[in-house]
């Protein structure tokens, strides 16, 4: 998956997130969570994009740890969603899932990018 492929991914979860939002109920707990992972499941595309321009591989690691530590906020906000009863489960199904497979792609590429051996300059 090439940097752009994996952006617009994540455009594309943050615009479902915003929808799933709309459609919480009006009520204190609903009110809540949806403030909550609003922000949490919409941050991980800008946060990404300021990654691709990071200026070392330190500052690119430390970008993708918090892109993943939101989406990983996320996933535990869609768990309270659907314990709380606050909508069906398997309308929250798809997007879950979608969650944790970002979570697993930035956390391989965490990994990956941590284990490569700096660059020797000439």
């Amino acid at each position: 998956m090439t940097p752009d492929e994996l952006l617009d991914r994540l455009v594309d979860f943050a615009a479902r997130i915003g929808k799933l939002v709309d459609a919480l109920p009006d009520t204190r707990l609903g009110r809540h969570v949806a403030g909550q992972i609003v922000r949490s499941g919409t941050s991980p595309a800008p946060n990404y994009a300021e990654a691709c321009a990071a200026e070392s591989r330190a500052d690119f690691v430390h970008k993708l740890k918090i892109v993943l530590k939101e989406l990983r906020e996320t996933n535990v906000w869609l768990l309270i969603i659907i314990r709380a009863d606050l909508l069906r489960e398997s309308r929250v199904a798809k997007l879950t899932n979608e969650c944790q497979q970002l979570s697993n792609i930035f956390g391989k590429s965490i990994v990956t990018t941590k284990g490569l051996k700096p660059k020797r300059e000439n």
